[in-house]
Formats: structure tokens, C-alpha cells, sequence
């Protein structure tokens, strides 16, 4: 499996060199260059594997030049050995509404199932041997929370952790700023996420930078978070055996991409429904075929407070028969211009997979609350919104819904929904005791890059 960009095809990348770059060189994703449709045969006998199996035969056919099976085996077996759930994801079901539990890791969000993968991919590859890298990620909430608990204490391993100040939920702050060592630093940026993330790129595009100090990231913009989400799409098809639509709260387009390419490697699937907040970038672009950033806003649902949506890019690329010379003229539209409108042919194939809904914060209580009311079961704010989409698809299949973190992450949103406290799951019942390290840095890429440099010294 080979690798090339969404912006340049001319790259020609395997799997270890894309892992630790996370970002091309060109300022695009990653992205392969090739993805083998799975027949009827293959997709039967990956239906008989555990998830862990599963997860083995589906990540491996991904980086199988570097690494061998049974060390993805391996691999897999470490990361989810510290998961709350024997099968790593959970599904239960409420009459017409299949949840999808991602929640069952350390940090209590779906980016553990990646994340934890990813730090032991770390700990396999030569270069992490020889030499210190320096990981440098932006978080809306749960990603760096993820980063940290996968990579707290690995050697020849620092992981610098962006987030917006007060913009993200009291305890997706506490679980971040709690559980790390000294190789972990927590930075709290003066802005928005799309800040935060805008200052990561940036450093990643200057070269000089970016190996002065070997650095690497951990995003959804890095390829391998995508393989790894695509694996429970798969797993829960198997359980359900039937087609369904997936809902997905949807921020910076990761995890929902993950669900467009297991579609591309042949899961049979009804529609992806993107579930937005008011930072309604994406159901904007789907509904009209207009990309127009705005003013972020803050919400109940913080982790979706995106106006810069990363993994788009790489729908773009698909939709547009993998042109990258039209990828390079849309983002340039992007940069220059603030905006780009995709043309009939290319909002006509993105209708083909997804449908995609808008949904406020008043929306999102009222969810929680009829949800609590009626099946005794409390949702985060995050998947409350994707239940609510899923209500405006009629296309007589069922509909998983994506549960993206526990709800205890949110414990303001939810008491002011249903009027009861949640109650500390096990992973984190001692957070409140635990004392918090970050420092407040301004929206400024020259500070940032100073605080690298003085703390890598």
C-alpha cells in the first residue's frame, strides 16, 4: 500500500513515512493510493472475527509493508487491553435507535479506540528508537485527553497538546490536564479550535521547523486514526447483519470519513448523516455546495465547535475522481478568497452517501431529556445530536447512532437537561481530587513555537 497526496499524486509514500509525518508536505492529506473492494467471500469470513481479529485484518491491509500481521496483532491485543468493554465498543439498542458505545477507554471518547493504536504504533517504528520525537496535536475536547493517555511516559516521546482556553467542557479539561508526566504539556491557546488547529498546520508546512524538532502529530488529519475508526463500522454491521444509515456527530470530519471509507472497501451501508451543531459548515457545504467558514460559536457540544473541518479535504479529493490539481484550486479559493463552491457533478456524488443536519443547543437538551424519560439511558450532548439527525432520514433502514463520549465528560450539559448529577465512571472516579497542569499561551505561532523549543531544549 502506497501513499500519495490530496494535493500532489506525483508523492509516492509508504505507511511508516506518512504515519509520523501526519501532514504532506504539500499542505494536503494523506491518502492511499489504491483501496481494494472486499467481495462477498472476504466480507463473510471478516464476519466471523472478534473485534480484535477484525481490527488486525483490516489495519494490516493498510501498512502491510512495514509491518507483519502478528505484529498488528500485537499491536491491537496492548492497546484495547485496558478498555471497559470485553468486544472495545458496545451496541444496545432503544426500538428504533442502535447506539454504537465508543466510550469504553481511558478517556471516556471514541478517540481512545485510534489514539491507543497509534501510541503503540509509536513504540514499534525505528525512528522513535533512535531519536526524540516531538507530537504536536489541537484538540477540541477528547483528542488530547486520547494523545496523552496513549503516549504519557513513552519513551524518546514529548506531546504538546493545544486547546482552547475555556472553550471546551470542565471535565475534558481535568482529564487532560491531570493524567500526564514530564513528557506531556498542555497548552491553553487564547482562541478557538480552528486557532489551535490553523497554528498546528502552520508548523507543520514550515520544514525548517518541523525538523528542528522531529515533529510528528497524532490528528484526524493522521491516516491512521482514519483505519482505525473504520474497523467498528464493520464490526457493527456484523453484529446487526442488516444494511443501516450511521449517524455521526460530526466536527473536524474524521470519524464519519472512517465510515465513508469502509463503504469504499465494500460494507454495505444506507446514508452517513453528519450531525452539526450551530457550526453548521458542513451541513451547509452538503445541502448547498457552499463552503463558507464562519465565526465559530460556542455550545453545548464543544467538540463540534469547528468552522475548518480538516478531513473534508479528503472528501473532496474522492468526489473530484482524486484531481489534485482541483483539490489545490478549491483550497487556494479557501485561502484567498474565504470560501469555494463545488460544482453540480461533485455536491451530486457527495448526496450519493451522505445527508447531513443541522442541530441547536435547545434541540440537544430536549433530546437528552425525552431519550432520559423514555429509556432511562443519559447521552452526551455529542450523540444526542446524532440522534436528532437520524430523525430526518426516511429511507426505511435502520440507523446507527454513534456514541462518541460518555456523558460524565459533560456533567453541566446533562444536569441541566435532566436534573440529576452523573455519576464518575470508574477510569476517572479520582479526577476531581487530582491537581491540573497547563499553561495559558497566546493565539500567536511565533509563542507557540518559542514554547516548544524552550521546553525541548
Amino acid at each position: 500500500m502506497k501513499y500519495f497526496s490530496t494535493r500532489d499524486k506525483k508523492l509516492d509514500y509508504d505507511f511508516k513515512s506518512i504515519f509520523v509525518r501526519g501532514l504532506s508536505p504539500d499542505g494536503g492529506l494523506f491518502v492511499p493510493k489504491n483501496i481494494v473492494k472486499f467481495s462477498n467471500e472476504n466480507l463473510h469470513h471478516l464476519s466471523k472475527l472478534n473485534y480484535f481479529d477484525l481490527a488486525t485484518e483490516i489495519i494490516y491491509f493498510f501498512c502491510k509493508e512495514n509491518f507483519s500481521k502478528e505484529k498488528v496483532n500485537k499491536i491491537v491485543k496492548k492497546s484495547y487491553s485496558n478498555f471497559f468493554s470485553e468486544n472495545v465498543v458496545s451496541i444496545k439498542k432503544f426500538e428504533e435507535i442502535t447506539l454504537l458505545e465508543l466510550y469504553h477507554g481511558p478517556t471516556l471518547a471514541f478517540k481512545d479506540i485510534a489514539m491507543q493504536v497509534i501510541g503503540n504504533l509509536y513504540s514499534e517504528i525505528e525512528i522513535v528508537k533512535n531519536k526524540v520525537i516531538n507530537i504536536v496535536v489541537a484538540t477540541s475536547g477528547d483528542t488530547g485527553s486520547a494523545a496523552i493517555s496513549a503516549l504519557n511516559n513513552k519513551k524518546n516521546i514529548n506531546v504538546f497538546v493545544l486547546h482552547p482556553h475555556n472553550k471546551i467542557s470542565k471535565n475534558q479539561r481535568k482529564i487532560m490536564t491531570t493524567i500526564g508526566s514530564d513528557n506531556i504539556f498542555n497548552l491553553a491557546i487564547e482562541g478557538n479550535f480552528d486557532e489551535c488547529q490553523k497554528i498546528v498546520k502552520e508548523m507543520f508546512a514550515d520544514d525548517k521547523f518541523r525538523e528542528r524538532i522531529n515533529m510528528s502529530g497524532v490528528n484526524s488529519i493522521n491516516w491512521a486514526r482514519i483505519i482505525c475508526q473504520v474497523v467498528y463500522y464493520f464490526y457493527c454491521y456484523f453484529k446487526l447483519s442488516k444494511k443501516t444509515n450511521f449517524s455521526v456527530p460530526t466536527g473536524n470530519f474524521g470519524d464519519i470519513y472512517a465510515g465513508y471509507i469502509a463503504k469504499q472497501m465494500g460494507l454495505p451501508m444506507g446514508k452517513l448523516i453528519v450531525a452539526t451543531n450551530k457550526n453548521d459548515i458542513l451541513s451547509r457545504v452538503i445541502n448547498s455546495g457552499s463552503y463558507k467558514p464562519n465565526e465559530v460559536k460556542s455550545t453545548l457540544t464543544p467538540s463540534m465547535d469547528i468552522q475548518i473541518a480538516s478531513n473534508f479535504e479528503r472528501l473532496l479529493f474522492d468526489i473530484s475522481n482524486q484531481n489534485d490539481e482541483r483539490v489545490n484550486v478549491l483550497m487556494k479559493d479557501l485561502k484567498d478568497k474565504g470560501s469555494f463552491d463545488l460544482n453540480s457533478s461533485e455536491r451530486k456524488t457527495i448526496l450519493e452517501s451522505f445527508t447531513a443536519v443541522a442541530v441547536d443547543d435547545t434541540e440537544t437538551i430536549r433530546v437528552i431529556r425525552d431519550f432520559f424519560n423514555n429509556f432511562g439511558f443519559v447521552l452526551d450532548p455529542h450523540t444526542a445530536t446524532a440522534v436528532r439527525a437520524s430523525y430526518n432520514v426516511k429511507n426505511d433502514l435502520p440507523t446507527v447512532v454513534l456514541g462518541t463520549a460518555h456523558p460524565y465528560k459533560f456533567a453541566d450539559t446533562i444536569k441541566m437537561a435532566i436534573n440529576k448529577d452523573v455519576v464518575a465512571p470508574e477510569q476517572i472516579a479520582s479526577l476531581p481530587d487530582k491537581k491540573e497542569k497547563f499553561d495559558i499561551v497566546d493565539r500567536d505561532l511565533k509563542k507557540v513555537k518559542n514554547y516548544i523549543l524552550e521546553k525541548t531544549k
